[in-house]
């Protein structure tokens, strides 16, 4: 979540280095006081409203076991679902549908000539962690061993081709091969189709549905499944009510956790420091949106906002003398030395100490305070990697972009969130070996916090991997360092789907860590993609907030 704002330059000449203070200009919030209104009847889920989402379920749950296991409706049918974000609903229903697809994967999908069937079914199973062999598009290329040309003519397939493609792992060059092969003809067939195949191209071409976020995905298929003529109505009212009834949720969350935010005064206290309260509630919605996951939202949310405030702490406001002084606080985590900072300092580590108190005191209604350690542990070992930053700036020394990494990586707040987000989860799935399995540095933890760090750093102006780059290869331009690290954060993606893939996905707790990694991945994808839209949010970060948060569905 490092800022992107290039810090003022400054003279040592008359100063010493420790007593230096960086200073930047960030734009205040864009939502100010909105969503305390939502603290009232307007988030009041009605009784009917329940009534009717109960039978609308009760007939999409009917009609999904109807379907025929070995159909294109059913595969038609469960993409849809997901895509409309109300698949948690039918948790049980796809998976015993699917491991139905798996078992009988070698004889359809050698049997199956379409492209469009042959893509769907691949990538449903790769990810849902079934590993499915990738040569079944291999029928599809012609005896010069590229892709069959005719295909050209067959956009959905093609749409599906380039959709399946991103699920691809190390050394699956037919995948390499077909998401090049799809993305040119997608890109050149944009301009010749409907207005809504055109719509759905060029959304996949900008983010596809893998390193997408689910409501973003929910709230645009939804407008594209009602224009399919083929679109089953009472699945589509059902989501559109789902939606709704979900978005009042976030409200009355998000205006709970607007009050805290308000409380605690951060705008004029630190008035240095991004305001940036809704933007992190909507990182922590996509890290997990559903209902159940109440609690783990609103804790989430504050521990993302803690994060940003002290980012830019160690990243552009505090004297080196400053920070070393903050460090040794972070490390004792003690209310006894609050009067050994400075009042800004001061201010932010009691505000600090007292979320982790109140995070504890939340989770102790679900039995779940005793982890909480686990994340205090890991909010020190972000410190210190900011820390180590910060002194690298001081001193203008440029590490190597393998010494860079080692601190970079951790300070991408993976963990930190991963953490956080393992504490809010409800129930026994998340225990005291959840923590320790994270604690071992998973390699699609590693991968995860590669994507953070690199999609972070093209847009960093300080010390940065494209920085680093350039220092240790000289001579290297700009354009060669980011072609580079594109290259590496491609190749993280293949280490995720990865790890991701597991012969029999039954392991369903870990099963659910790694989707919250996964997550975490999917919406640092979204915020870093082309611009810092966490750090600029009055444009394209806003727009998507009010389309989650603000704009219900219009239901007929």
């Amino acid at each position: 979540m490092n800022n992107h704002a290039s810090a003022a330059p400054f003279s040592t000449k008359s100063v010493g280095i420790e007593n230096i203070r960086r200073s930047v200009t960030y734009h205040p919030t864009v939502w100010g006081d909105y969503f305390l209104v939502y603290n009232s009847h307007l988030t009041d889920i009605l009784p009917n409203e329940e009534q009717e989402c109960q039978i609308l379920r009760e007939e999409v749950k009917k009609l999904l076991v109807a379907t025929p296991d070995d159909s294109l409706l059913k595969l038609d049918l469960i993409d849809a679902i997901q895509r409309l974000g109300v698949g948690y609903h039918f948790v049980t229903e796809i998976e015993k549908s699917l491991k139905y697809v798996y078992d009988t994967y070698e004889i359809y999908g050698k049997q199956d000539n379409a492209l469009y069937t042959t893509a769907l079914r691949f990538r449903l199973l790769r990810q849902h962690g079934y590993f499915v062999s990738c040569d079944v598009f291999d029928k599809f290329k012609i005896c010069e061993g590229k892709f069959d040309e005719s295909l050209i003519s067959n956009v959905q397939g093609l749409l599906s081709l380039y959709e399946a493609a991103q699920f691809r792992v190390h050394g699956e060059e037919i995948l390499e091969e077909a998401l090049d092969f799809s993305a040119t003809q997608l890109n050149s067939l944009v301009v010749h189709v409907s207005n809504s195949l055109s719509t759905q191209i060029k959304e996949a071409l900008e983010i596809p549905i893998h390193k997408t976020v689910a409501r973003l995905v929910a709230k645009k298929f939804l407008s594209i499944y009602q224009q399919d003529e083929s679109h089953n109505d009472t699945l589509l009212n059902f989501a559109k009510l789902d939606f709704n009834l979900l978005q009042k949720t976030y409200q009355k969350e998000l205006s709970e956790v607007t009050r805290w935010w308000k409380a605690i005064e951060f705008e004029n206290k630190l008035p240095f420091a991004r305001d940036r309260l809704v933007e992190c509630y909507f990182w922590a919605l996509n890290i997990y949106f559903e209902p159940q996951y109440s609690v783990g939202r609103k804790v989430l949310t504050k521990v993302i906002a803690m994060i940003s405030i002290i980012d830019d702490i160690f990243d552009i406001y505090g004297t080196l003398e400053e920070l070393t002084i903050f460090m040794d606080a972070i490390e004792r985590w003690d209310f006894s030395v609050i009067d050994q900072l400075p009042p800004y300092l001061q201010h932010y580590y009691k505000a600090l100490l007292d979320v982790y108190v109140e995070i504890e005191e939340e989770l102790g209604k679900t039995e779940k305070s005793n982890l909480v350690h686990y994340v205090i542990e890991e909010k020190k070992r972000l410190a210190r990697t900011y820390f180590q930053e910060a002194k690298w700036v001081y001193s203008g020394y440029i590490p190597s972009l393998e010494e860079y990494m080692k601190v970079g990586m951790p300070s991408s707040t993976y963990i930190l969130m991963s953490a956080a987000a393992f504490a809010g989860i409800n129930g026994e799935l998340v225990s005291k070996e959840a923590f320790e399995w994270l604690a071992s540095d998973p390699l699609i933890l590693q991968a995860s916090e590669i994507i953070g760090r690199l999609m972070n750093d093209l847009f960093e102006q300080k010390i940065s991997a494209v920085g680093c780059y350039m220092n240790q290869n000289k001579g290297a331009s700009k354009e060669e360092a980011f072609a580079e690290i594109q290259k590496l954060v491609r190749n993280a993606w293949k280490d995720v789907n990865h790890e991701w893939l597991r012969p029999s996905p039954t392991a369903v707790p870990i099963a659910l860590l790694m989707q919250v990694i996964v997550n975490i991945s999917c919406i640092t994808h979204l915020m870093y993609k082309d611009i810092d839209v966490y750090t600029n949010s009055e444009a394209n970060l806003k727009d998507m907030i009010t389309l989650i948060l603000i704009q219900p569905v219009t239901i007929s």
